[in-house]
C-alpha cells in the first residue's frame, strides 16, 4: 500500500527522494474529453474498524467518509458493515498546475510539472471565523521540524473554549504544525502535518491546511519552492466520466465564502459552467441536481437523465474485506505511521 516505516520517509523527505512505490493517492490524468479520476470502493468493515482508520487508510478525509456512508456510526460501523469509500475525484476546474485546494471539498489537488499524473489528498480547514484567502500564492519555503509560537489570539480562543495551550511549542511529535510543513506566501499560513491527524477533513485551523502525516512527507518531498498554489471555493464540482455522462460532486457550501449566493444557485452556476467550457449540452435531472444540494454525499454522482443512478453504480462495486489493523491511539500524533498491518482474516 502507501505507508513505509517512519525513517524511510523521514529519509524521502530530508534529501528530496521518494520510494518508487505506486501511491494510493496517485492517478493518472485523464484522458481528454474526462476529468475525473479513481474509482469508488466498497469494504467490509469488522467489529473494532472505525471509519476514521479506513478513511485514512485510503486517503480520505473524515468529511468524504461520513457523507458517504450516512447514518453509519463513525466509531462503531459494526462488524460486516459495507463502507462506501469515496475514491473517486472531480478534478478542480483548469488550470491543473501545482497545488490546488478546493477549501469546501476539503481536498489538495497537486499537479507536477511535466508529469502526466495528479496526487491527491484530504485537508483540514479552518474553523468559522478564520477563513482562508482565495486566490494565487506560492510556496515560498519548507520547513523541517518547525517550532509554532501560538499567537495571542489563538491562546485566548482556547482558553476560551475550556481547552488551554501553551505558549509556545517546541518541534516535534506533539508539534500541532506537525514535523513538515510548506509555507504559503499567505502570512502565517502553511500547508503542515498535524498532531491530531484524525481531525483532518473536518474545521479545525486557524488558517493553515492540515494533512495526513504521511501525506505531508510525500508532498515535502515533491513539492519544491515556488510551486504555484490556488484555493477555490468550489463546493459543486461538474465533471464528464470516460462514457460522457455528466457528474455532480457535492459538499457542504462555507458561509464565509456566500456573499448571498445560495446553494441551489452554487450548483447551477456550476453545471451551467461546465457546459459553457466544454461546448456541450446535457438534459438535466434537476431532482437528482436538488436532492445532492440538500444532502451532498461527496460522491461523484451522475445528473444526465441518460445516466445510471448511483445506487446501480455502488451495487456494482465488489465489497474487499478491509483487512488492516487498526491505527491505534499511538497514531495521533504528528509522526507518520509505520507500515500497515495486513491480516489474514477479517
Amino acid at each position: 500500500m502507501k505507508f513505509y516505516r517512519r525513517g524511510l520517509w523521514l529519509l524521502a523527505a530530508v534529501f528530496g527522494a521518494f520510494p518508487p512505490a505506486a501511491m494510493a493517492s496517485e492517478f493518472p490524468l485523464p484522458p481528454q474529453g474526462s476529468n475525473m479520476v479513481g474509482q469508488l470502493q466498497v469494504v467490509i468493515a469488522r467489529h473494532r474498524d472505525t471509519l476514521l482508520d479506513i478513511a485514512r487508510h485510503f486517503d480520505v478525509g473524515y468529511n468524504e467518509i461520513r457523507a458517504a456512508n450516512p447514518g453509519v456510526d463513525p466509531w462503531l460501523p459494526g462488524r460486516g458493515t459495507h463502507v462506501l469509500v469515496p475514491t473517486r475525484y472531480i478534478l478542480p476546474p483548469v488550470p491543473w498546475r501545482g497545488i490546488v485546494i478546493d477549501i469546501p471539498a476539503r481536498r489538495l489537488f497537486y499537479f507536477p510539472p511535466g508529469q502526466k499524473v495528479v496526487y491527491t489528498y484530504p485537508v483540514g480547514i479552518f474553523r468559522p471565523k478564520w477563513p482562508d484567502p482565495l486566490g494565487a500564492t506560492s510556496i515560498i519555503a519548507k520547513v523541517r521540524d518547525p517550532s509554532w509560537t501560538v499567537p495571542k489570539n489563538i491562546q485566548a480562543e482556547h482558553a476560551r473554549d475550556g481547552d488551554p495551550i501553551p505558549a509556545y511549542f517546541p518541534p516535534g511529535a506533539d508539534n500541532p504544525m506537525g514535523e513538515l510543513a510548506l509555507q504559503t506566501g499567505w502570512s502565517q499560513i502553511y500547508i503542515h502535518g498535524t498532531n491530531k491527524p484524525w481531525g483532518v477533513g473536518m474545521r479545525v485551523s486557524h488558517g493553515c491546511f492540515h494533512v495526513y502525516p504521511e501525506n505531508e512527507v510525500h508532498l515535502f518531498a515533491m513539492v519544491k519552492v515556488g510551486t504555484p498554489v490556488r484555493t477555490i471555493n468550489a463546493p459543486f464540482l461538474v465533471g464528464t466520466d470516460g462514457e460522457g455522462h455528466l457528474y455532480l460532486q457535492g459538499f457542504r457550501p462555507l458561509k464565509a465564502y456566500s456573499h448571498g449566493v445560495t446553494p441551489e444557485q452554487d450548483a447551477v452556476d456550476a453545471i451551467s459552467g461546465y457546459e459553457a467550457a466544454s461546448h456541450k449540452h446535457w438534459v438535466v435531472n434537476w431532482q437528482q441536481v436538488i436532492n445532492l444540494v440538500s444532502r451532498p454525499n461527496a460522491v461523484p454522482t451522475p445528473v444526465d437523465i441518460h445516466a445510471p443512478n448511483l445506487q446501480d453504480l455502488v451495487a456494482g462495486v465488489p465489497p474487499e474485506p478491509y483487512l488492516y489493523a487498526p491505527y491505534g491511539a499511538n497514531a495521533n500524533t504528528a509522526a507518520p505511521p509505520g507500515e500497515p498491518v495486513r491480516l489474514r482474516t477479517g
